[in-house]
């Protein structure tokens, strides 16, 4: 680009490039789209496209949650093809099996196609066009969801179009700085501090218009804000890093030949993290899915100057604590750093796989007080609260550690495997979710703690054989 902005002469805002709060908010609006969606998705299924009842509004305090999955609910495309499906892919028992089983089916998907979508914007398309084919095909998902008949078309299209947008968003935070520049941890906080600030209006926005005025407003809205980031990616363009034209991106490969036994070394260590993740997403994930049912079902909610809290903004909770935390935490690992007891990357994985498993001691003390009626909000806002820190000792170090670790020229295409862990959590997230009704919520809130706290004694575990082979980038 001739008006291109390298990094360098860009203004700087705390420290860091222009381009880095262009992609920023182009990713904000994205999960502002993205979340909002989700908050509403298991909803929308139990209480409308499933049930006879057919709820044009999110549902009151008072509405009961169907518990035999009716004759008929089902009015949508596609519908026949899922019931030919394994009850291990798709549950039929229940209205709350399936909707849980879909819940955690699609959010799997999500984080599947951004490894393929990686793999095309390395070979043949670049990042920049996988951004703009990936977020108007998304665009036009959420609006297909505005028709019931659709459904599942709807979600395949918000599937492919995340393929395309998720992993090559996040690896142009990387291109803005060199090899080596110590701000590139700081920078994957700052734009995780944008993906959660989207995720925490969303709610706020999407899911009141749902209470308020019906599932296609919610829905609509999200299409809106994912419109908005395609624009203000478009705009500032000029102040991204550039793309290696195809021709040339294919001559440095060919020229650097095959990857070496250290690439490999690292790519393989890569995976075995990304293995480990796979449960951490199945019980982080319950947070829109059994954690929500609770919050629908379970949980008093406040009325605050004659208005009600709707039950989705549930979902605006944990972001919310995010982008309040998050810059507390970095000055933690600073604070650490300087008397050279900060944890490896790998050890800050740890350390968050073991808390999220311990925030859930919360919710099973707290079920175990409620039993069957309905409790206080403290006991989702609270384990939601120690969640969170658990999240930010892993999600936004491994996005960091990706970007560094891997061989250039597979970059988004590693980036799309690290994404792909979480199809695998997010499609276990939805079985498990499945004993949801099947277990006293005790007992069920105690084996996400279990899972959790597994997980973080394997990483601890391996810690030391992962860091000699990611060697000085583990650290």
């Amino acid at each position: 680009m001739s008006d291109h902005v390298p990094p360098e002469k860009q203004p700087q805002f705390f420290g860091h490039p222009v381009g880095l709060y262009i992609l920023f908010f182009t990713e904000m609006w994205e999960r502002f789209s993205y979340y909002g969606m989700r908050g509403l998705l298991k909803a929308y299924m139990v209480y409308y496209l499933c049930s006879t009842a057919g709820l044009k509004l999110y549902p009151s305090d008072s509405a009961e949650v169907p518990k035999e999955l009716p004759s008929n609910p089902f009015h949508f495309l596609g519908y026949d093809l899922l019931a030919k499906l394994p009850s291990g892919l798709i549950a039929h028992s229940s209205v709350q099996d399936f909707a849980s089983s879909m819940y955690g089916g699609y959010t799997a998907l999500v984080y599947a196609t951004p490894f393929f979508g990686g793999i095309i914007a390395d070979r043949w398309i670049g990042q920049r066009k996988s951004v703009y084919i990936g977020g108007i095909v998304m665009a036009i998902g959420h609006f297909v969801m505005a028709s019931q008949q659709l459904f599942l078309v709807a979600l395949g299209l918000l599937i492919i179009g995340n393929g395309f947008f998720k992993p090559n968003i996040s690896t142009q935070v990387g291109d803005l700085y060199a090899p080596g520049d110590s701000r590139r941890d700081g920078a994957f906080t700052i734009f995780y501090m944008g993906i959660n600030l989207g995720a925490f209006i969303c709610n706020l926005v999407c899911g009141t218009l749902a209470v308020e005025y019906g599932w296609d407003w919610g829905f609509g809205a999200a299409g809106v804000g994912l419109c908005i980031g395609l624009v203000m990616y478009a705009f500032g363009g000029r102040y991204l890093a550039p793309e290696k034209p195809r021709a040339e991106k294919a001559a440095t490969n060919a020229a650097s030949g095959p990857l070496t036994r250290e690439d490999w070394v690292k790519v393989i260590a890569l995976v075995a993290l990304c293995g480990l993740n796979i449960s951490f997403w199945a019980v982080y994930e319950q947070q829109g899915n059994t954690m929500q049912t609770w919050a629908d079902t379970q949980t008093n909610w406040p009325v605050i100057l004659g208005f009600a809290i709707p039950p989705n903004w549930f979902q605006s909770f944990n972001p919310f604590m995010i982008f309040m935390m998050a810059p507390l935490l970095d000055i933690f690992w600073r604070w650490q750093n300087q008397r050279g007891t900060e944890p490896s990357s790998v050890g800050k994985m740890a350390i968050g796989s073991t808390v999220l498993g311990l925030s859930f001691v919360v919710m099973a003390y707290g079920a175990f007080l409620v039993g069957d009626g309905k409790g206080s909000v403290f006991w989702p806002f609270f384990c939601t609260l120690v969640l969170t820190v658990g999240e930010l000792y892993l999600s936004p170090i491994g996005l960091s550690l990706v970007t560094k670790v891997s061989p250039p020229r597979i970059v988004s295409m590693m980036m799309g495997m690290w994404l792909a862990s979480s199809f695998f959590g997010n499609f276990l997230s939805g079985y498990i979710g499945t004993f949801y009704d099947d277990m006293t919520k005790t007992m069920f809130f105690l084996m996400l703690c279990a899972i959790g706290v597994t997980t973080g004694a394997l990483m601890f575990a391996f810690n030391k054989p992962l860091k000699r082979a990611l060697g000085e980038h583990a650290i």
